[in-house]
């Protein structure tokens, strides 16, 4: 069974019909269906299928909100074995608020992303670095 589809169909239902807060979001097909495996036809065609629901996905979003799309680790279907294959991790991020769309660079951290949502929500948690104000300055 797909789940991606799944999940990404409640995520924008969720979007649609809830007041705010933080929805988190697992496209875990990527990883363990397709990247683990190596299963590089199913990887391809689950992107494909991300990338055209995409603008359903930022057509949902309301003017505050704040979208951030990373993985927790890289899992190249066309590398030999089954481990995680990348020291980085992707990160885009998008908000209708956004003034001057630009390179975050490399991050020092994941962290930071987890600060970053902290301080959207008027919190901390003390570890990371926010890019927060860089986004939205």
């Amino acid at each position: 069974m797909k789940t991606n589809p799944i999940i990404l169909d409640e995520t924008i239902r969720v979007i649609k019909e809830e007041g705010g807060g933080l929805i988190f979001s697992n496209l875990v097909d990527f990883d363990m269906k397709y990247g683990h495996r190596r299963d590089v036809k199913g990887y391809a065609e689950a992107l494909e299928y991300f990338d055209k629901k995409l603008p359903t996905l930022l057509s949902a979003l309301k003017k505050n909100d704040l979208l951030i799309i990373t993985a927790d680790h890289g899992c190249d279907p066309t590398h030999t074995g089954t481990d995680h294959t990348r020291e980085y991790a992707p990160l885009l991020i998008y908000s209708r608020t956004l003034k001057n769309p630009h390179s975050l660079g490399t991050r020092g951290s994941l962290s930071d992303i987890g600060e970053t949502v902290a301080e959207n929500f008027g919190s901390r948690l003390g570890v990371g670095k926010s890019f927060l104000k860089e986004i939205l300055s």
